[in-house]
C-alpha cells in the first residue's frame, strides 16, 4: 500500500478468487462493490490519518466523562485538548 500501487488490485483480487479459501472470496467480493474506491484509496498520497486519529481522542474524552459529564464539560474537554 505504501507503493500507491492500486492499478494491481484487479489482478490480485483474480489471484485470490483462484485460491480455495472461501473467506478470500468474500473479501474480493467486498472490495469489487466499491472497486472504483478501493483503487482510488490504494493510488492516491492522501491520507486521513490525522481524521481518524482526533476521532480516537475524542472517542476517548467521551468515554472517559461517560455518567459524570454533560455535553457542555465535553465540548471544553476537546477545544482545550486536556
Amino acid at each position: 500500500m505504501r507503493d500507491l500501487r492500486g492499478d494491481q488490485l484487479p489482478d490480485w483480487m483474480e489471484r485470490l478468487e483462484q485460491d480455495p479459501l472461501p473467506a478470500l472470496h468474500s473479501l474480493t467480493n467486498g472490495l469489487r462493490r466499491d472497486q472504483d474506491a478501493v483503487i482510488a484509496g490504494l493510488s492516491t498520497p492522501w491520507s486521513s490519518g490525522q481524521v481518524e486519529g482526533e476521532n480516537t481522542r475524542v472517542k476517548l474524552i467521551e468515554r472517559t466523562g461517560y455518567g459524570r459529564a454533560n455535553f457542555d464539560l465535553l465540548r471544553k474537554r476537546i477545544l482545550h485538548r486536556t
